[in-house]
């Protein structure tokens, strides 16, 4: 594709403010599109992209060293006033981005039935839900999310919730060259607010909840709304249908906008007297799964759930909402969901050889919200004490620390604050903002937690927390361990080391059995 071609897919704000080419006749092939230097290849356009930790601009010489045909820059860069290759000025390369991406890859939004999850909780396991059900209907299907991306027996591991737009069309040409149906996928508030989705059309756009996420991005929680908002006002396909969970209290919101924007509204709450065109009748939960009774309309539907948690509610009323937008009927949707497999690191039971150890349950909560959900769904399901080990991320939202652990301390009998992904900030001064919020909770020697009914300790070490935890816990206690869910590894100053809470937590059982 000729450069010029592909620049034709710029509309504003993104239109290209100069050219800057030899001759006026320079208008070079692109084979490709790339935004890591270390990845390009002759004939490449290399798109200059700004990051919180690096700057594309600096990486232009290694670009043109190593063959790109034509750059996009904000600023032009020394290399194109040689001449060397043609560049391209923009304002925001990150959102010119998504419409070349999408342009140069024939535009394969449009051939796929896409939905769009969006919410600070619960999207990975509404997706999952969604796609067991797709499955069930006989249609082919993709999964992007932040655990993996799969379709078509592929699967590759994720590196953002939602990918960089470059990434995400050559995923959804793959799929579509695969003759993938239908796409189910997770957006987050950065791959809205960055346009990581732009070019994409959703024939159906859900929401979960709103709570306190991403602050240190977004600045307010009205800042963190708006972005969600662009889900339903800008990125919905005609025709489309807004599935909103009624019970958090945005969602009156996202409705006004999805209507604004042409689309369907489809509520779905919990109680028989929830203003939801979906509702949750009744439901039992136990350690083996959940069973619960839906009403639509004048029909009503029990539904087996292997997955744990009160909260999993929510994200059941929303994928099968999801599905009744989609057109499917109600046997499809029983036998989806019950076929629905465990969500990696989403109140996973993690068990040993034996069955005399505690239970052990390994969540990705790392949010105020997700945290109360998470221990408030647990002490149910618990015999004995509910013992949490948990942390905060380093490099992020420093206000909702103390809320994790006042939610930590309303529910949980036992805790052991430790590292998350400390990152650049100094695990004590992390912990030190944690320890604010657990006043409720009696501070104790490590070596005595275990010997009471209520308290805390704190542990930097979280391979160290986590073992301390297991081997401390009683037979009929439980031991959540939150804030990592599926990650394998933790970020330690600029590295990931490999971590696996898990690998951790097995190892931890399986010494507590020989032991």
């Amino acid at each position: 594709m000729r450069l010029s071609s592909l620049l034709s897919a710029l509309r504003e704000p993104n239109t290209a403010l100069e050219w800057v080419r030899e001759r006026a006749s320079d208008d070079p092939t692109i084979r490709g599109i790339r935004y890591d230097s270390r990845q390009v290849s002759p004939g490449d356009l290399f798109v200059a992209l700004r990051g919180a930790t690096a700057d594309g601009h600096d990486y232009v010489e290694r670009a043109v060293a190593l063959g790109a045909a034509a750059l996009l820059v904000e600023e032009i860069p020394a290399a194109s006033k040689r001449r060397d290759v043609p560049a391209v000025r923009v304002r925001d390369t990150r959102r010119a981005l998504a419409p070349l991406a999408a342009h140069f890859f024939g535009n394969p939004a449009s051939e796929l039935a896409l939905i769009g999850v969006t919410g600070t909780n619960g999207k990975t396991s509404t997706t999952y839900l969604v796609e067991s059900i797709l499955k069930q209907a006989g249609l082919r299907t993709g999964l992007v999310g932040t655990v993996e991306i799969r379709y078509a027996g592929e699967r590759e591991p994720a590196v953002n919730t939602t990918p960089e737009s470059l990434d995400l069309q050559r995923m959804l040409r793959a799929m579509c060259n695969a003759q993938v149906d239908a796409t189910v996928m997770e957006v987050s508030s950065h791959g809205l607010e960055l346009g990581r989705v732009d070019g994409c059309a959703f024939r159906i756009a859900a929401f979960t909840n709103l709570s306190q996420d991403h602050l240190d991005f977004h600045g307010s929680m009205d800042a963190y709304l708006a972005s969600k908002a662009r889900l339903f006002r800008d990125h919905l396909a005609p025709g489309a249908t807004a599935v909103l969970n009624v019970d958090d209290p945005a969602a009156e919101k996202l409705a006004g906008v999805a209507r604004e924007a042409g689309a369907n509204v489809l509520r779905v709450g919990r109680g028989a007297a929830a203003a939801a065109d979906l509702r949750l009748v009744s439901s039992e939960i136990t350690i083996e799964g959940t069973r619960a009774v839906l009403e639509d309309g004048s029909t009503r539907f029990p539904l087996a759930l292997p997955l744990l948690g009160d909260f999993n509610l929510e994200n059941l009323l929303v994928a099968v909402g999801i599905a009744r937008a989609y057109g499917l009927e109600t046997d499809v949707i029983e036998r989806g969901v019950a076929a629905c497999p465990q969500v990696p690191g989403r109140m996973e039971r993690v068990q040993g050889e034996g069955d005399a150890g505690p239970t052990v349950l390994v969540d990705y909560a790392h949010t105020p919200d997700a945290v109360e959900k998470l221990l408030r769904a647990t002490r149910p399901l618990s015999r004995g004490r509910l013992i949490a080990v948990f942390g905060c991320g380093g490099d992020r939202d420093r206000a909702k620390r103390p809320l994790m652990a006042e939610a930590v301390a309303r529910h949980a009998d036992l805790a052991i604050a430790t590292s998350d992904n400390p990152r650049t900030e100094d695990p004590l001064a992390i912990l030190a903002d944690v320890e604010r919020g657990l006043a409720g909770l009696e501070k104790v020697a490590l070596d005595r937690l275990f010997e009471g009914s209520r308290g805390h300790a704190v542990v930097v070490d979280r391979r160290e927390a986590i073992a301390r935890a297991i081997a401390g816990a009683r037979p009929e206690d439980t031991v959540v361990l939150a804030g990592k869910g599926h990650e394998d590894y933790q970020i330690v100053g600029r590295e990931k080391l490999p971590f696996d809470d898990r690998i951790e937590a097995r190892r931890a059982l399986a010494a507590r059995e020989s032991g």
